[in-house]
């Protein structure tokens, strides 16, 4: 995959930048990492993301009320194109006192549109 480094390294930033919004609950620094419409299929439920669909209370209620942050413990290239990147991954969920709330495997696919690297979908088996 050698050929597609520049992909690769395109599509890694993206994740970084994902999860560090996400850490910082930053909602429109988060939103930017994604390509619109982008897909999530967890907990049974497929989703169709447009912007502004994540609202600040997610944060506070449901199965991310104890969450403090989350982390890739695996980020590993699937597949690569020079438009995409297919990401075996798994990310674990901390509390504040950074006791483990769960970890999860998921599938991420990352695209180039319009010259922007973005979450096109993702699947995982978290709540």
């Amino acid at each position: 995959m050698t050929d597609h480094a520049d992909a690769i390294a395109g599509a890694n930033a993206c994740l970084d930048a994902f999860m560090a919004a996400f850490n910082a609950r930053d909602l429109p620094a988060w939103e930017a990492t994604f390509n619109f419409p982008s897909v999530r299929l967890a907990s049974g439920t497929l989703a169709i993301i447009e912007p502004g669909y994540h609202k600040p209370e997610m944060f506070e209620q449901g199965v991310l009320s104890d969450w403090h942050h989350s982390a890739w413990e695996r980020r590993e290239v699937i597949h690569a194109g020079p438009d995409k990147v297919h990401f075996d991954t798994r990310f674990t969920r901390y509390r504040a006192d950074r006791s483990v709330i769960g970890g999860f495997d998921s599938i991420y696919v990352v695209t180039l549109e319009n010259g922007h690297w973005g979450v096109k979908a993702r699947s995982s088996y978290a709540p």
